[in-house]
């Protein structure tokens, strides 16, 4: 019911204005009490070590978490293989030739996919791949990690096309042109930013999950010679060293959590960046 007064909208208009701003100071500062908490614990355990060594055996200062990144990028590498070209496809479908049923279907199962918890995915990467060969591996995870990203990139995908001026498309499809040379080369065109972006939010995404990666890919203390073993990742890495009573491998994890921090807030400002740059062109 709305107030019939100027002066009581007025009130209420500031009343509104008010608590919207005390809500939004309070997730500012929890994100800077956050990011200092972080920063300040794990600022110390970065050197030369940190970045180039394998870990310590139990009981034993020094040591890194060099094979956990170069796992955690091959991870995701392979992750974003299976999982981008399988979205920017299904968005394709969707936003081109998905006003039908079972484009809806398709849809809503990817709007339901995207609230999945990520255990529920490594639970189910699980059961496909690491019960039938037997073992946990990297391969695993990136199947997980690919699986979170699909439905990501779909939306996106197909968000970014439907914005595209459908007079680019009959443009194109009166000078002669077929059909998928008009997706590729007019419509990818024009939301070429908007793709990227839906690709790096992805990636965003999935960088930071552990539960997948426990179910599937694990964990190792030696280097990724093979995705189709246990494999290191800076996820996993975390949990395990922030869990054991050895002061320095509490350290590492508060540096492995900044490292991740810092590659999700790096890839969330480079897509913020980009879709200015979309904004004002």
């Amino acid at each position: 019911m709305r107030p019939k007064s100027k002066k009581a909208r007025h009130g209420l208009d500031l009343l509104v204005k008010f608590l919207s701003s005390i809500a939004a100071l309070i997730g500012i500062v929890f994100l800077v009490w956050i990011i200092f908490e972080v920063v300040a614990r794990g600022v110390k355990a970065l050197n030369w070590n940190f970045f180039f060594a394998l870990p310590a055996p139990p009981g034993i200062e020094g040591g890194g978490v060099a094979n956990a990144i170069l796992g955690t990028l091959a991870i995701i590498i392979l992750a974003s293989l299976i999982g981008v070209p399988s979205g920017i496809f299904a968005g394709v479908y969707l936003a081109e030739f998905g006003d039908n049923r079972f484009g809806e279907a398709v849809r809503f199962a990817s709007k339901v996919m995207m609230g999945i918890p990520s255990i529920i995915v490594g639970l189910f990467a699980y059961s496909l791949l690491v019960l039938s060969t037997g073992h946990f591996s990297g391969c695993a995870g990136a199947l997980a990690l690919s699986i979170i990203m699909l439905p990501i990139i779909a939306r996106t995908t197909e968000e970014m096309l439907a914005l595209v001026p459908n007079a680019l498309r009959e443009s194109a499809l009166a000078l002669g042109s077929p059909r998928w040379q008009m997706t590729l080369a007019i419509a990818f065109r024009a939301a070429r930013s908007g793709l990227i972006t839906g690709v790096l939010l992805a990636m965003a995404r999935v960088s930071g999950e552990t539960a997948p990666l426990l179910f599937t890919a694990l964990n190792s203390a030696f280097w990724p010679s093979s995705l189709n073993q246990p494999t290191a990742n800076l996820t996993v890495t975390i949990f395990n060293y922030a869990m054991s009573p050895y002061r320095d491998w509490q350290q590492i994890a508060w540096g492995a959590s900044l490292l991740i921090m810092a590659a999700v807030l790096a890839l969330n400002i480079f897509t913020r960046i980009i879709l200015r740059e979309r904004e004002k062109k």
